[in-house]
């Protein structure tokens, strides 16, 4: 039985994609994303961060799905032998970390597979439907993106408030680079 979206969730789904397209525009131009390689985790039928950088960034892609025609088919949650250490300047992760199991993993896999100094791109709901692609698992407030991404620092964390709702925000959008030396190392 399908359940119609409430008048809130279709609202909050337009400003929603509106502003991940705001964001990547942004953030493309912001961090001078000129050159260099970029992996777009599961882009799926959205239009995924190509229209958003110069043909001079490379742009690849990941996802679960066998069907999806990504570059790579890989789970993000898991170690992907097929991403070399470091390989990548960017990574866009937006609408994603909700439908992994294993979020923390993802975090560690993204870390792994971006270069010193690369950045991540990330985009989160929080004042939304579950929705698909199954499972939808997780909603992260800013303080459980700060201890998701602990080891990278964070460059910027914002949030889309909802109107009347203090303190529940409708959206989160995050950039953070891999630092030089991890966190707490002299």
């Amino acid at each position: 039985m399908a359940v119609e979206p409430a008048p809130l969730d279709v609202e909050n789904l337009r400003i929603i994609r509106a502003n991940v397209r705001a964001f990547m525009a942004r953030v493309a131009s912001a961090y001078r994303a000129t050159s260099g390689r970029l992996l777009d985790i599961a882009p799926q039928v959205h239009e995924g961060a190509r229209p958003f950088f110069p043909s001079t960034v490379a742009v690849e892609t990941l996802d679960i799905d066998p069907n999806s025609g990504c570059t790579y088919i890989g789970d993000i949650c898991a170690r992907n032998d097929v991403l070399l250490d470091g390989a990548f300047d960017y990574v866009v992760c937006t609408e994603v970390l909700e439908h992994t199991l294993r979020p923390w993993n993802a975090a560690d896999e993204i870390w792994r597979i971006l270069k010193v100094g690369g950045l991540v791109f990330i985009t989160v709901p929080f004042n939304f439907r579950i929705h698909g692609p199954l499972p939808d698992c997780w909603r992260f407030t800013e303080h459980g993106l700060r201890a998701l991404l602990h080891r990278f620092t964070i460059l910027e964390l914002e949030a889309v408030p909802t109107p009347n709702r203090p303190l529940m925000p409708i959206h989160y959008t995050v950039v953070a680079r891999k630092p030089d030396r991890p966190p707490g190392r002299p």
